[in-house]
């Protein structure tokens, strides 16, 4: 299949480490080939504009330290759904047409989409009215699209929050104190359960299971009856308050996201046990760093593995790990599959097999 080809890839959704990794692979693979590749600015955004934004990708573009890079060179977007898109004027409108035009403007033969179960439910449908060719690769750092063992980025979110509880221990036994870290996680707790028994927390809090104050009193207590004077807790963004509800903030664009629940079970903590308590929001610090050695061979093995799914003329497909190699999915079937924290698997067996406390059921 030597020739003359164009295809297009493009980064979707949250921004995250390995993307950059990706970017690369594909490219070189491409190159293998003869192919040309474009590099589509800020996801959809930019084939919205009249001329279409991207970058030509060659290998003089795409050198070493790019693996080392945080974040991605092509820019993406979280917001703006093509097909109910917020104008101005408080409207929305279908742009889905002008996206598919600017595909036809680039005259890309295939797309490879790198993003999450939001993301890709968006490409395929643009895919699939405009008959594009489309590869998928999975990139989140909540780890929540069950069809694969591992997203681009989860382990460098993981890398960095327990990282952080390694830098608040000695602080938190400096001064007697109850160190809560809160840690991302949109609607699953993957990042909190691995970074929390990695880092030695004594609780962990996750949405996938109930938890209640006076549990949580009862194992500071009894750290304390074992003599240590501290205590470190790990919660995940998505853990709902005592009453049901999960903490919003409402940002200037409109859009509200998860944040605040750190804050509350560290008031409730001081109020529950008269402990000193500190709370620390990690927030886009798991997002922004250099990619661990896990997200660049993974990111560089779904790039090169991409490019050959394009090769052999397949499409509609989105990459998976899976027992230690990579594996194609259809993409629809992909992302009807939601991976929460499984409450009867390993992390969760291992969790309390070392006295952490995780909730109050079972």
């Amino acid at each position: 299949m030597a020739g003359e080809k164009r295809i297009g890839i493009l980064t979707s959704g949250g921004d995250c480490a390995g993307l950059n990794a990706v970017i690369r692979a594909a490219v070189h693979r491409a190159t293998h080939y003869g192919w040309q590749v474009l590099g589509i600015e800020d996801g959809t955004q930019g084939l919205l504009t009249r001329p279409v934004r991207y970058w030509n990708l060659d290998l003089n573009a795409v050198d070493g330290n790019m693996m080392r890079q945080g974040g991605t060179i092509l820019g993406t977007t979280n917001k703006g759904d093509p097909f109910a898109y917020p104008m101005a004027d408080g409207s929305r409108k279908d742009r889905s047409a002008e996206i598919i035009g600017g595909l036809r403007e680039l005259g890309v033969e295939a797309l490879i989409g790198i993003g999450g179960d939001g993301s890709m439910a968006i490409l395929r449908k643009l895919a699939q009215l405009g008959d594009i060719k489309l590869i998928g690769i999975p990139k989140t750092i909540d780890n929540d699209l069950g069809i694969t063992e591992s997203s681009v980025g989860y382990d460098t979110a993981v890398a960095v929050a327990t990282e952080a509880l390694d830098r608040l221990q000695p602080t938190a036994a400096s001064h007697d104190r109850v160190m809560v870290l809160e840690v991302m996680g949109r609607d699953a707790g993957h990042i909190a359960i691995a970074a929390g028994i990695a880092g030695g927390a004594d609780v962990i809090l996750i949405p996938e299971i109930q938890w209640s104050i006076e549990g949580i009193a009862k194992k500071i207590r009894r750290v304390q009856e074992g003599g240590r004077n501290f205590a470190m807790i790990v919660v995940s963004e998505a853990v709902k308050t005592a009453e049901g509800t999960i903490p919003q903030r409402e940002f200037s664009d409109g859009q509200k996201r998860h944040g605040g629940i750190g804050n509350y079970i560290g008031h409730l903590i001081a109020e529950a046990t008269g402990a000193e308590t500190r709370v620390t929001v990690l927030g886009h610090v798991q997002r922004g760093c250099p990619p661990s050695y896990r997200d660049r061979l993974l990111a560089s093995a779904f790039g090169v593995k991409a490019v050959d799914l394009i090769a052999e003329g397949r499409s509609d497909r989105i990459l998976a790990w899976s027992n230690r190699q990579i594996i194609d999915v259809p993409i629809e079937e992909a992302i009807a599959t939601y991976a929460s924290v499984d409450v009867d698997g390993t992390l969760v067996q291992t969790a309390r097999g070392l006295g952490i406390y995780l909730g109050d059921f079972n």
